[in-house]
């Protein structure tokens, strides 16, 4: 497993019926395994996030969407970025990643996160606790998922989870990818050091220096090889051929969120945009070469947020990019 260039759906908010959607969604998927991407991933949520769109927005759910893509491609890897823990009895999670595996012929990876948005908890009834609790949580959820999916039958009496000899039958291979997602330098990095293959570090890409020191530093504390553990970071990636275009792309995308960049100063249009490669193809390729992969990090995960829908958008993006990882 590696995921050096992965692509993200992060909405479905596409032109178009119900019924049309979810042929836009296979249309991306085998646009980007066409391209060279070797990794899709769709959002484990049930409301579309702030910072992207109103939470009413349409949101489809992961695994079920997972599994379709299954059957729609043929060698790209199929992950959540990435599961929200609280969502799941860490059994059944590992059960049903499991079975995307067989679903798929070996392509699945294993997102996984300790949750975070409050609002999904509190309107479909899910215990949300504290910032400490979810990660008791996350923890004690990976001490049974990684034997599951290792073939090993768990007994586990946690705090918050207790399983007796879990089984998991059957499995199509005993070394299914586990990636953990998110930015705590401590928690998140401490719990990827014992239990991931893969980091997908969530945060500005200004931030990323102090980020993989972090990494290492967790490695070094459970005497593992930095080296062994794979980075990525998401990228929101605004391109097109005129590169007017994709900054007007840009433009209107943050507008949708409240901000005008023209009345910013360049100070806060940067905070504002630090997450966003935007311009031409080659413009976009530089800034994710010096940005992200000049840091130390090992892979890029796009997603096209604003018009990754749209045929075409997808491979653009891929020949950019490919040649970098």
């Amino acid at each position: 497993m590696t995921i050096r260039l992965g692509y993200q759906m992060p909405n479905f908010s596409y032109d178009g019926s119900v019924a049309e959607l979810f042929p836009q969604v296979i249309a991306q998927a085998r646009e980007a395994e066409a391209a060279g991407f070797d990794t899709a991933f769709v959002m484990d949520h049930f409301y579309q996030l702030p910072g992207i769109g109103k939470p009413d927005e349409p949101m489809l759910e992961a695994y079920s969407a997972l599994s379709a893509l299954a059957t729609a491609t043929d060698t790209i890897q199929l992950s959540a970025l990435v599961t929200g823990n609280t969502y799941r009895n860490p059994a059944i999670l590992a059960k049903t990643v499991t079975t995307l595996d067989v679903v798929s012929g070996g392509r699945a990876i294993l997102g996984i996160g300790a949750g975070w948005y409050e609002l999904e908890h509190q309107s479909f009834g899910l215990e949300f606790g504290t910032f400490t609790d979810r990660f008791e949580r996350l923890d004690e959820a990976l001490q049974i998922i990684e034997p599951m999916l290792r073939g090993q039958r768990p007994t586990f009496d946690g705090l918050w989870y207790q399983v007796e000899n879990a089984m998991n039958e059957p499995r199509i291979r005993d070394d299914l990818p586990i990636m953990l997602g998110g930015g705590g330098e401590k928690k998140t990095f401490g719990l990827a050091a014992q239990f991931a293959d893969h980091l997908n570090i969530i945060c500005d890409a200004n931030e990323l220096p102090r980020k993989m020191a972090a990494v290492q530093a967790r490695c070094e504390e459970v005497d593992r090889d930095p080296k062994d553990l794979e980075t990525s970071f998401l990228a929101f990636v605004i391109v097109d051929e005129n590169g007017d275009k994709a900054k007007e792309l840009q433009r209107e995308f943050v507008l949708k969120q409240g901000l005008d960049l023209t009345n910013l100063s360049e100070e806060d249009a940067a905070k504002a945009t630090d997450r966003h490669f935007c311009g031409t193809p080659d413009d976009v390729a530089e800034q994710v070469q010096k940005r992200v992969l000049d840091q130390g990090i090992d892979g890029i995960i796009i997603n096209l947020i604003t018009n990754g829908h749209q045929p075409g958008a997808v491979e653009l993006a891929g020949k950019a990019l490919k040649p970098l990882v």
